[in-house]
C-alpha cells in the first residue's frame, strides 16, 4: 500500500513538472510579447509595465509560480547600472546645488503619507501599524520586512505597497507620455538600443560589476540597485569603465522586475483583503495626486521640468521611477538621489511614524 503510495505521489510530481515549465514558457513569452507591444507603442517603461500586468494576471488566477529573488536583484542590479551611465561630474554638480530642495521633497512625501496612513486608519478600517507600514513610501520589500518586525499585518503591508506600485507605475507612464522629457539636458540611451561601447570586454566588465554590487548589497535597502549605481558611477567617472548594456540584456531586467512584483499577487491575498482593496487603491491615489501636487509647485519654484520632478517625489519603487525616467530621458540624477534620500528617510523615521499613528488613533 505504502508502495502504491509513493508511486502516486511520484507520478504527481512528474507531472507537476511539465506545468510548471509550460506555465512559465506561458508567462515569459506573453509577458514578452506584451512588454514589445507595448514598447513599440511608445508607451514609457513598456518592458517593465506589460510584463508586470501580465504577471498580475497570472497570479490572480493562480497559475502559483515564484521567481526566485535572485533574478529580480539581478534585474535591479542592471537598472541600476543603466542608471549609472547618466552619472557625470555636471550631474553631481547639480544634485549638490539642490540638496535642501531634495530634503524639502522628501519632508512633504513623509509627512504626506502619514496623513495618509492616518485616513486609512479611520476611514478605511485598517489597523494602525499595518497602516502606517502599508502607506510609508519606501521599497516594498524593506517595508514588509520591517513591518514584520514591529508586528504588524505582512500580507496587508504587502499588498497595500504593492498596490501602490502598481498605481504608481500606471499613473507615472500616463503623466511621462502626457508631460514627455525630449526637452532636458540630461541623456540616457533608450531601452531600445544598446550603451555606447558595447564590446566583450566592457560587457563582461559591466556583468562584474552588476553581480559583485548585488551581492554587496545584499544586507542593505534596495542595496541591490544602490550598489551596482555607486560602484558603475564610481568607475565611469575615473574612467577605469565604459558602461555597456545591450537592448536584450534591458529588456530581460525590466521584464524579470516586472514579472517578480506582479506574481506577488495571488487570489489568497486579494480576497483576504478584498473589503479593504477600494480603500487601498483610494489612498494610493491620493497620495500619489498630493505628491504630484507638491512636485508642481517645487517645479515651479526652482524651474526644474515637471515629469522629473513628479518621478522625484511619487511615493513607490525606487527601481519603477528609476526605469521610467531612464525611458523617458528625465533627469535621472535628480530622481534617483531625491528617491534615494526618501528611502533611508522612511527606513530611519518608519517605526516612530507607525508609533505616532496608533496613538493618535487610539485616542
Amino acid at each position: 500500500m505504502a508502495w502504491r503510495y509513493s508511486t502516486l505521489q511520484t507520478s504527481k510530481s512528474a507531472r507537476h513538472v511539465p506545468s510548471q515549465i509550460l506555465k512559465w514558457i506561458a508567462l515569459v513569452s506573453i509577458a514578452g510579447a506584451v512588454g514589445q507591444g507595448l514598447h513599440a507603442a511608445a508607451v514609457p517603461a513598456g518592458l517593465f509595465l506589460g510584463p508586470m500586468l501580465v504577471a498580475i494576471v497570472f497570479g490572480v488566477c493562480g497559475a502559483q509560480m515564484h521567481m526566485h529573488r535572485h533574478i529580480f536583484r539581478f534585474g535591479q542590479g542592471c537598472v541600476g547600472l543603466v542608471v549609472a551611465h547618466s552619472v557625470t561630474w555636471s550631474v553631481l554638480v547639480a544634485l549638490a546645488q539642490s540638496w535642501h530642495i531634495m530634503l524639502v521633497a522628501t519632508f512633504l512625501t513623509v509627512t504626506l503619507s502619514a496623513i495618509v496612513g492616518l485616513g486609512a486608519v479611520r476611514y478605511g478600517g485598517i489597523p494602525g501599524s499595518t497602516a502606517a507600514w502599508g502607506t510609508a513610501p519606501g521599497a516594498a520589500s524593506a517595508m514588509v520586512s520591517m513591518a514584520e518586525e514591529n508586528g504588524a499585518d505582512s500580507r496587508v503591508v504587502a499588498t497595500m505597497q504593492y498596490v501602490r506600485v502598481v498605481c504608481v507605475v500606471m499613473i507615472g507612464s500616463l503623466v511621462s507620455h502626457m508631460f514627455g522629457a525630449s526637452n532636458l539636458s540630461v541623456e540616457v540611451a533608450p531601452s531600445d538600443s544598446p550603451l555606447p561601447g558595447t564590446d566583450l570586454f566592457n560587457l563582461l566588465l559591466s556583468l562584474g560589476v552588476i553581480l559583485f554590487g548585488v551581492s554587496a548589497g545584499a544586507r542593505m535597502p534596495a542595496g541591490a540597485l544602490l550598489m551596482p549605481l555607486l560602484i558603475g558611477g564610481a568607475l565611469q567617472l575615473t574612467g577605469m569603465l565604459d558602461i555597456s548594456m545591450p537592448a536584450w540584456l534591458l529588456a530581460i531586467a525590466y521584464g524579470a522586475i516586472g514579472c517578480y512584483i506582479g506574481l506577488r499577487f495571488d487570489r489568497k491575498t486579494v480576497l483576504y483583503v478584498f473589503k479593504h482593496l477600494p480603500a487601498m487603491i483610494l489612498g494610493a491615489v491620493i497620495l500619489i495626486l498630493l505628491c504630484a501636487c507638491c512636485a508642481w509647485l517645487l517645479a515651479y519654484a526652482t524651474g526644474t521640468d515637471f515629469l522629473s520632478m513628479y518621478l522625484a517625489t511619487s511615493p513607490g519603487g525606487l527601481d519603477a521611477m528609476a526605469i521610467i525616467a531612464v525611458e523617458t530621458h528625465a533627469d535621472v540624477g535628480m530622481v534617483l538621489a531625491m528617491q534615494t534620500l526618501r528611502l533611508f528617510g522612511v527606513i530611519l523615521t518608519g517605526a516612530y511614524f507607525a508609533k505616532q499613528i496608533i496613538r493618535l488613533t487610539q485616542n
